[in-house]
Parts: C-alpha cells; sequence; structure tokens
C-alpha cells in the first residue's frame, strides 16, 4: 500500500497537528502542507485557518482545476470513511498541545462563549456586569442564527455541501468561469472617457470639476482591478496580478498585496471579530458586541483593546459612518504601504510571487510621483485649491466605500460553530443588493457579494446569471438568501450599527456600576 493511500484516524491528524504540522483535508485525503505554508500566494492565514478542517470546498472555489491537481504532491493519507469532525485551528482556538511559536494567543470561539453562559447570570447581572452583558448579546445573535439557519447537524451540513458541490460542478460546466472580455472593452470606454473629462478639465482650469472626474474613474477602474485579484480576467496568476498592480497600484495608489492578503482571510472566515480584519475598525466602528471584550486580530497581530476612546465613538457610529466612508481611501495608503513595506508582505517567497513586492513598491511610487507631484504639486495653483482637489476627488469615492462595507456590516458576526458548511457560513454572513441590470456597472459586481462568496473566480460579469442558480440552491437547502435594495441594503447597516451602540451605552452603565460599587454585582 502507497503511503498516500493509509488511513489516518482523526486521533493521528490530532496528533500531528500537535506536533506543529499544517494539516489539511481535502477531498478525501489528508494534506501536510508545512513546505507550502510560506510559498502559498495567498498568504499563511487563508491555509492556517483550514488546519483540521474538511476545506475542500474553500480550495475548489479559489483555485482552479489545475491547481487542485497540484494538492496530490501533499497527500500523506486518507480520512477515515464518513464526514470528516472539523477540528478548530490552532490560530482560532484550537488546543493540541505544542504549539507554533508564531501563531497568536487561543481565543475561545464565539460558539464556545456563548454556550458556557453561565446559567445562574440572572436580569440583575446583565444590567450591572460588563462581562455578562457581553456574553448575553453574542447569545442572542447566536441565537438569532440557530433559529434562522438550517441545523448545524452534521448530516444536514454534510448534504448542504454536497449539493453545493453539484451546483459549483454546473457552474463550470456551465461556462460560468469564461470571462466575456468584450464586457472589458465597455469598461475600458468608460475609463477612458471619465480620464479624458479630468485632462480636459484641469486644462480648463476647472479644478473642482476635474477631481470629481478623477475620483469617478478611481471609483470605476477599481471594480477591474477586484476581478483581476481573484483571477477572474485571464485565469493566468502573472497576468491578472499585473492588471490588477497596473489599475490598483499605479492608477490608484493602493496595494493589491495589501488587499488580497487581507481580501483572502475575509472571505474564508468572513464576519469574525477576531480573525476577519474587514470587520476590525474599533474605536471607531464595532459591528459585534464580541468587541467589548478586546479581541486580538489574528490577521493584524494586535489587540484591539476596547477603551474609552471606543466608549465615546462607538455609540454615534450610525452617525460618524458616512464621514469616514468619505475619508475612508486615506487610510487604505497607510495600509498599503504598511504592507509592502512588512514582513507579511516579504514572505511571499514562491515562484509565482516573489516578484510582487518589488512591483507594487515601483507602480505605488510612480502613482505619489504622479498625482502628489505632478497633480497636486505642479498643476494647481494654491494650497486651498489642492486641498480642495484631493479632498473633492477622495469624497467622490465614498460610494465604493460603502458598497465593500454594505453586504457584510449588516449580517451575522457570531461563529455558530466548526460543523457549519461553507456554503452556509458564506450566505449567513453576506448579502446581496438588489438593483436593476441597467445600474450593473455603477456597482461594479458588488452588488452581488453573496453569490461572489460562493464563487469568488466567477467573473462579474456573469454574476447575474449566476444569481438565479444561487436562489434555486438557498431555496433546495432551506438557507436564508439576503436580498435587499440599496436603501434597505444601507438602513440595514445602519440599524446594526445603531444596535451596537445602543449596546455599548448599556456596557458604559454597566461599567459605571462596578466603579461604583466595586462589585461584579453577580450572585
Amino acid at each position: 500500500m502507497l503511503k498516500h493511500d493509509r488511513t489516518l484516524t482523526a486521533a493521528a491528524v490530532e496528533g500531528l497537528i500537535a506536533d506543529g504540522h499544517t494539516i489539511v483535508i481535502f477531498e478525501d485525503y489528508v494534506l501536510k502542507l508545512d513546505s507550502w505554508l510560506s510559498k502559498h500566494p495567498g498568504g499563511r492565514l487563508a491555509i492556517l485557518h483550514m488546519v483540521g478542517k474538511d476545506a475542500t470546498d474553500e480550495i475548489k472555489a479559489y483555485h482552479t482545476p489545475a491547481t487542485w491537481q497540484t494538492m496530490k504532491a501533499f497527500r500523506i493519507g486518507r480520512k477515515p470513511l464518513g464526514i470528516w469532525a472539523n477540528m478548530t485551528p490552532p490560530i482560532r482556538g484550537g488546543i493540541y498541545g505544542k504549539r507554533d511559536h508564531d501563531q497568536v494567543p487561543p481565543t475561545p470561539p464565539a460558539a464556545s462563549v456563548a454556550s458556557s453562559t453561565r446559567p445562574d447570570v440572572t436580569a440583575r447581572d446583565i444590567k450591572s456586569d460588563p462581562d455578562a452583558y457581553t456574553e448575553w448579546a453574542e447569545s442572542q445573535e447566536i441565537d438569532r442564527d440557530n433559529a434562522r439557519f438550517p441545523s448545524l447537524d452534521p448530516t444536514v451540513q454534510q448534504d448542504i455541501a454536497q449539493k453545493y458541490r453539484a451546483l459549483h460542478q454546473r457552474v463550470h460546466d456551465e461556462g460560468f468561469y469564461k470571462c466575456r472580455h468584450v464586457e472589458y472593452a465597455k469598461e475600458l470606454a468608460r475609463y477612458t472617457a471619465l480620464f479624458g473629462a479630468f485632462v480636459v478639465a484641469l486644462r480648463s482650469e476647472w479644478y473642482l470639476t476635474s477631481a470629481v472626474f478623477l475620483g469617478l474613474f478611481w471609483h470605476q477602474i477599481m471594480f477591474t482591478a477586484h476581478d483581476a485579484a481573484h483571477g477572474a480576467i485571464t485565469g493566468n496568476f502573472e497576468v491578472d496580478s499585473l492588471i490588477a498592480m497596473f489599475v490598483g497600484d499605479f492608477c490608484c495608489g493602493l496595494s493589491i498585496g495589501w488587499w488580497k492578503s487581507s481580501h483572502n482571510v475575509h472571505h474564508l472566515i468572513t464576519n469574525h471579530p477576531e480573525h476577519d480584519p474587514d470587520i476590525q475598525n474599533v474605536p471607531l466602528f464595532a459591528t459585534s458586541p464580541s468587541f467589548f471584550r478586546s479581541i486580538h486580530s489574528s490577521y493584524y497581530r494586535f489587540t484591539f483593546v476596547w477603551d474609552a476612546a471606543a466608549n465615546v465613538l462607538v455609540p454615534y457610529q450610525k452617525y460618524t459612518y458616512y464621514p469616514v466612508m468619505c475619508i475612508a481611501r486615506f487610510n487604505l495608503y497607510l495600509l498599503s504601504w504598511l504592507h509592502v513595506l512588512s514582513v507579511r508582505s516579504s514572505a511571499l517567497g514562491s515562484s509565482k510571487a516573489w516578484w510582487i513586492r518589488p512591483v507594487e513598491i515601483l507602480f505605488m511610487s510612480c502613482y505619489w510621483y504622479l498625482f502628489g507631484y505632478l497633480l497636486v504639486w505642479c498643476s494647481l495653483p494654491t494650497w486651498p485649491v489642492r486641498i480642495a482637489f484631493v479632498l473633492v476627488s477622495h469624497i467622490v469615492t465614498m460610494p465604493l466605500h460603502v458598497q465593500i462595507t454594505l453586504s457584510h456590516w449588516g449580517m451575522s458576526t457570531s461563529e455558530v460553530g466548526e460543523s457549519e458548511s461553507f456554503a452556509q457560513r458564506q450566505l449567513r454572513t453576506t448579502m446581496d443588493v438588489d438593483c436593476p441590470a441597467w445600474l450593473d456597472w455603477i456597482h461594479g459586481g458588488l452588488q452581488f457579494q453573496a453569490v461572489h462568496h460562493l464563487f469568488p473566480r466567477v467573473p462579474r460579469h456573469n454574476l447575474r446569471r449566476l444569481q438565479v442558480l444561487v436562489r434555486e440552491f438557498c431555496a433546495s437547502t432551506g438557507i436564508p438568501y439576503t436580498l435587499l435594495g440599496f436603501v434597505d441594503g444601507n438602513a440595514k447597516v445602519l440599524g446594526r450599527l445603531g444596535e451596537v451602540g445602543q449596546q455599548v451605552k448599556h456596557l458604559v452603565e454597566c461599567q459605571k456600576f462596578m466603579a461604583a460599587t466595586g462589585a461584579s454585582g453577580l450572585h
């Protein structure tokens, strides 16, 4: 019998993980990815979040069939027959004995926290003790999710997974992965018109009008960067990466390497407070009561401390949401440079990705030379005009930042259990935005986020057709499919921000009670 055909028990897999090995289940096989961990173009975290889990659906959703075949080189055995019981990855709190020195300290999964809520906690405790109140608020969301979504029983989730795999095969067979390149001719015409209008207005000294057109150009062209970063245009890693970097880094000054690094994790562990960097915005915003306990981010390797600033700012977050979105692009500049100068960027050592960091630094430097020096400094006459130009051009991109947050910030942030299927998690934490087909170009495909999260490599011009199949899948599995209009979607996000803001006000009252009494108030 070949070594990779032997059956490895769950106990044997646990032992390998305890010894520090990176073990993932793919189809019927156990993979050991130790040698690939530091070379993975998608980053280490994308793999670490799958340790001990059946990652078949995740691997197939984010990689081409050609890449699936390369998984054979990492086989060390077969999994036992039947449903694999997912383990909690060490990076998410799973304890197996030995621990790799650079993995973050374990934090209890939200489901464990909620399920361990002390039965002796009373209504008075919730009103007087911050920890008890936080546990109660988390458990309320988990209870809502458990009531709305299919059972987490492994057989139920396995049935959902099988139906998702059948749908994925249909998506492949019916050509949804084929990019309609003619659509990009239309996109290019729109980008060229906006950029041309920017240049004409600038030469005519209509500076603020010029700023508006430049902002619209940035807003529209980043949709193509998103497509390319997901490998959805040509399917070739090098070509799509160059397209994404030219658009993102050179034209817009934003690191696609940073975006990929954070976005890959966002897709895999969507809306998890400790692990999804897209919702880690304390002290400005908090979309989950889990942030009240000062969470440690596995992505940033930084503890988001819940402090006095959060107590002051978060209660008003539904009012600061749009103003902050107006200037959100400036934060992306900072995160981009921090990434390309960090160890995280330089650690991508595979033969496919080593060149990305130097190209990003070159392209982003060119952007700041062209925009910062030649345009803002040399072409604009006075400081008031320069400041106004920069602000207007960046504020115009605000709808893009709203669009990015719209599909997630109003959705569930609870961790209900390791048995939850990939498909159910994506649909529980993501919503689609309804709009007429003629408005698709404004939303850039981001209105189909739920569909996109299930099939991230499908080109955006095919997502509207694919939405029909996803809705059929939801009907057959009993998973709620959240589809709201743009106005209603904004209302849902503001409602969520307002809800957590009210929870913070109650939390502050609990803190005041404890400060005044010197006791927790628990019986």
